[in-house]
């Protein structure tokens, strides 16, 4: 038994904002209560307040106030000793370098909030900084060192009854699976996935399962239409909670369905509109799926072959010190699938694969 899905990033004078509050209404709502513990005086008032600030602008694609936000979190959390709270603050800094692109921050900071997590005997703030410790190693495609993380991360989410939990788990091995073709076993855990968010009213989780049955069921060349259907589903849900982040990888997926079932021009319209949508974030691994997605329907529709790879051999180096390994594999396979195009003279070979140091300054932990 599952318990209603709720939102522990929302603390202090905003318990009662619910996990479906819409993000317009939190960062208000958090805004409000941050300058009111700020006049108080409230160090962990200030932390508490701040980390929903923090994640409301984070998830609304606001990216230098979400960065603002938890870092000041983190100071008032450290002023006031609260090891919890510094927990949070720094798995809101890990969970926005992720979306960023810049992985070895991501993890440093998760790691360091997952130990103050575990220091200030906060379940939750550990559970989720190892989840998104997890998430990190799994967007660079380094699927061996992490799915047992997230089996353990599901096993604990299960025996707490902790709905939103569960079903973030899930969705995380239910993508590996996908993407490395067990899509029976993708597509089960992804309907286990929206029954669990459905019976615990999780419209995030949702929309994000919704995505994934979509996904399984275009990529095995299967109902087209329902796959359509599921992400119209997603994209309300998105748009009621103004989840940007979210409504732009639903509208990835909605040109990955027009791609898959031939229909190359509304697959390239969607793709810009996502692209646009992912830059305008500044989310790079979105963007780079997008702009994957849009040169190959433009060589579907009849681009020159060797203007598109060109750009595809200028989108594999972009990537090339990313760490999205999982990605550039998929540019690598879209030039195998090109046609008499071998590579461009000017493309130099794609640089090994580095990782970012990142400032020392720039802060501590997720």
């Amino acid at each position: 038994m599952y318990t209603k899905a709720f939102a522990p990033e929302y603390q202090g004078a905003l318990t009662a904002l619910s996990v479906n509050s819409s993000l317009a209404d939190v960062l208000a709502k958090g805004t409000e209560q941050l300058r009111a513990a700020e006049r108080s005086g409230s160090a962990g008032d200030v932390a508490r307040a701040g980390l929903a600030v923090a994640e409301a602008n984070r998830r609304l694609g606001r990216i230098r106030e979400a960065d603002r936000a938890w870092k000041a979190s983190y100071r008032s959390a450290r002023t006031a000793t609260d090891e919890s709270a510094m927990a949070w603050a720094l798995w809101s800094g890990g969970t926005l370098a992720r979306q960023r692109g810049r992985l070895p921050l991501a993890r440093r900071l998760l790691s360091h909030a997952a130990e103050l997590g575990d220091r200030g005997g906060d379940v939750l703030a550990r559970g989720y900084s190892l989840a998104g410790m997890a998430e990190t190693g799994r967007i660079e495609g380094d699927y061996a060192s992490v799915h047992r993380l997230h089996e353990q991360l599901l096993a604990e989410a299960r025996e707490r009854g902790e709905a939103r939990h569960t079903v973030w788990a899930l969705e995380g091995i239910a993508q590996m699976h996908r993407n490395t073709g067990s899509y029976d076993t993708a597509l089960a855990m992804f309907e286990e996935a929206a029954g669990i968010a459905r019976g615990a009213d999780d419209q995030r989780g949702l929309a994000w399962a919704l995505r994934g049955i979509a996904d399984v069921l275009s990529v095995r060349g299967e109902a087209p239409e329902r796959a359509l259907e599921l992400l119209s589903e997603g994209e309300a849900i998105c748009r009621r909670m103004k989840l940007t982040s979210a409504l732009a990888y639903n509208h990835k997926m909605r040109a990955n369905v027009f791609f898959r079932s031939g229909r190359y021009r509304q697959a390239r319209e969607v793709y810009e509109q996502a692209l646009a949508e992912f830059e305008g974030m500044n989310e790079p691994r979105g963007a780079a799926l997008s702009r994957l997605g849009l040169l190959k329907s433009l060589a579907r529709l009849g681009r020159c072959p060797a203007q598109t790879a060109a750009d595809l051999h200028r989108l594999r180096r972009t990537l090339g010190g990313t760490g999205l390994r999982h990605t550039r594999d998929m540019v690598d396979k879209a030039l195998a699938e090109l046609p008499g195009t071998p590579e461009p003279v000017t493309a130099s070979a794609a640089p090994e694969e580095r990782y970012e140091r990142a400032d020392a300054t720039s802060g501590a932990g997720r």
